[in-house]
């Protein structure tokens, strides 16, 4: 690689997407050992747009030295083989992932089949979700295949990147293992945020989907809003929307969506009704994979704090307030 100037320490790589923005973005630092953050969508297109993109500010493939995950969605691991086999960097994913990825798939199909039959999904639909709980476990460890990580982040870890020091944020809620990367260069804090601190919406509560575990996914949201609102970085780079200098502003309009989800979750219940029928509420004529989990969440939440009652009739809960 040629010796160049680097003016920009940070270089940000997008690739195209099929929901709102239009596009995931993954960060090139340019530091003492180019490390990448996060890989973008997989495919030959996706292979094509993050080589090309590296091409246009001097660097292969091959220069990646440290490759650094927030989270195993596969909008973020979906080149994640291509970087380990042309690269061979060393490389970083949350300390969570580990196990998530060991999952037995049988014990995953019941857990999503007891949480589904309980959401109020039936037949077809319910065999949906556990299949497609299944094919996104296999699909995603065979994308970032668990051997060939070396060093599993644990939060508040400090890593040594590029000679500069990254501290990691365990972040749960739209992910149970969702990590943000701080880093203070002494001249910017930067946040590296993954699917946090995004501008303009609040990332979906997604956790576990409807894995064990959903219903702990709103507490650990607010708990991760509160571990971001004790740092003040200058500038954030998400994964999805542009970056931008707004934290402060955006980590409270998230505290506040949460807030008013529940208070709508709770509207929504003006006669017995399942966590399907609220996703359906919610999504209209859309698909509600993506939905339903938050609606799961926020009622068991929502039970737990008393606001709202749930009766259990062959393994269906009916919640009314």
């Amino acid at each position: 690689m040629a010796q160049r100037e680097r003016a920009v320490p940070v270089h940000r790589i997008e690739f195209d997407v099929d929901w709102p923005p239009g596009h995931v973005a993954s960060y090139l630092i340019d530091c003492e050992r180019p490390t990448l953050i996060d890989a973008g969508m997989p495919g030959s297109d996706a292979e094509r747009r993050l080589r090309e993109a590296l091409a246009a500010i001097d660097y292969d493939l091959a220069d990646i030295e440290q490759f650094v995950l927030t989270h195993p969605h596969v909008d973020h691991i979906g080149q994640a083989r291509t970087v380990m086999v042309t690269a061979d960097p060393t490389v970083y994913a949350p300390a969570g992932v580990r196990e998530r990825f060991g999952r037995d798939t049988e014990d995953l199909a019941a857990a999503v089949r007891e949480n589904a039959t309980r959401a109020g999904l039936t037949g077809d639909d319910r065999d949906s979700a556990i299949e497609k709980a299944v094919e996104s476990l296999e699909r995603n460890r065979d994308l970032l295949p668990p051997e060939s990580v070396d060093i599993w982040v644990e939060d508040g870890e400090t890593l040594d990147i590029g000679g500069t020091p990254v501290g990691a944020i365990h972040t749960p809620g739209h992910q149970a293992d969702h990590c943000c990367f701080f880093v203070d260069r002494g001249e910017e804090r930067a946040l590296v945020a993954g699917d946090m601190a995004i501008e303009p919406f609040r990332p979906v509560t997604l956790h576990t989907g409807l894995d064990s575990g959903v219903e702990e996914a709103i507490e650990a949201f607010y708990e991760a809003l509160d571990r971001l609102a004790s740092l003040d970085p200058d500038r954030v780079y998400p994964g999805h929307g542009p970056v931008h200098t707004d934290f402060g502003r955006v980590i409270e309009r998230d505290r506040r969506s949460l807030d008013r989800m529940l208070d709508r979750t709770v509207e929504a219940l003006d006669e017995s009704r399942t966590a399907a029928d609220i996703a359906d509420q919610r999504a209209g004529a859309n698909d509600t994979t993506y939905i339903l989990p938050e609606v799961v969440a926020a009622l068991a939440h929502l039970e737990a704090a008393g606001r709202i009652e749930a009766e259990l009739v062959d393994g269906v809960a009916r919640y009314t307030r």
